[in-house]
């Protein structure tokens, strides 16, 4: 029976304990250890490299500062992501957390039959790719078996369309094309005031909440107000995107200096300082670790 390591990270102590609980029912499952804030559960990922992460999105706690925001920090790091179940109380994120390509989305509380469907989600998934790979191989396979030398002048006959062997029956060798994978600017689509404003989140530097909406600072020194939440904006953001503050998501690559005497931020070409709060000091650490680690791009 295959082994399936397995991290928790939630900052509500009873969640972690029941869906604990739930696991252990399963003897496939091992578990590493839980993490109840972002930082910790990065660090616990990328030491441990589980096989799933059991992931709280929208705590009503604030202060562990966990969103799907965290799956696009792992991609940063890893080749290979450990899947992703994540566990809150509503259904708000689904379709977010689909966008971030989550193997699982789960209600709280967890229960024994959430764990059967998706482990044995897994395991279709295993027997789809293994079935398909072999598909691919059998063709090479029957060439090697009847004719050893039509596999060594193999290569030579790649731009044909079927291969002969000794009993003059045609194979047809499948060409399998792998597509071209290109990063995209993220685009975010601003609806301000009746209209549409289609902007580069590269060319913003911070946002801003207010009250229910949330004010975007670009980096030609415009403001444009969006009537989503601060949160919103959080749940859909990567890196290079933190929340520093209650009130605040910065763009790290616009920060020039970090005062921790005083708390804030120093935007770049701009006399604008923004501030940060306790609550979030494991973030702007963690800003300061990139830099010093030189991951940072030139704006």
């Amino acid at each position: 029976m295959k082994k399936y390591s397995y991290i928790i990270i939630d900052n509500d102590a009873e969640s972690v304990l029941k869906t604990r609980i739930v696991a252990e029912g399963f003897s496939e499952l091992t578990f590493i250890g839980s993490a109840t804030n972002y930082q910790q559960g990065l660090n616990l990922v990328l030491e441990y490299k589980p096989s799933f992460v059991f992931l709280e999105i929208d705590s009503e706690n604030s202060s562990g500062n966990l969103s799907l925001a965290f799956v696009g920090e792992l991609y940063r790091y890893l080749s290979v992501v450990p899947k992703i179940i994540v566990t809150t109380l509503k259904k708000d994120l689904a379709f977010d957390a689909i966008q971030y390509g989550v193997f699982d989305y789960i209600l709280k509380p967890l229960t024994h039959v959430d764990l059967v469907k998706t482990l044995l989600k897994l395991e279709k998934l295993a027997i789809e790719s293994k079935t398909q790979k072999n598909v691919e191989v059998e063709p090479l396979v029957e060439i090697v078996k009847e004719n050893p030398l039509e596999a060594q002048i193999m290569p030579l006959k790649e731009e044909m369309n079927t291969i002969s062997v000794e009993q003059k029956t045609p194979i047809v060798v499948k060409e399998v094309q792998v597509p071209q994978i290109i990063e995209q600017p993220l685009i975010l689509c601003i609806k301000s005031y009746g209209d549409y404003r289609y902007m580069n989140a590269a060319d913003i530097c911070y946002f801003q909440a207010d009250n229910n909406s949330t004010d975007i600072y670009l980096n030609s020194g415009e403001m444009v107000t969006a009537f989503k939440t601060l949160k919103h904006f959080e749940s859909i953001l990567v890196h290079p995107f933190i929340r520093i503050h209650n009130s605040y998501i910065i763009n790290q690559n616009y920060i020039s200096r970090i005062h921790n005497g005083n708390s804030v931020c120093y935007i770049k070409n701009s006399p604008k300082k923004v501030p940060f709060s306790k609550t979030y000091k494991a973030n702007v650490d963690l800003i300061i670790a990139n830099f010093s680690a030189g991951n940072y791009i030139e704006v």
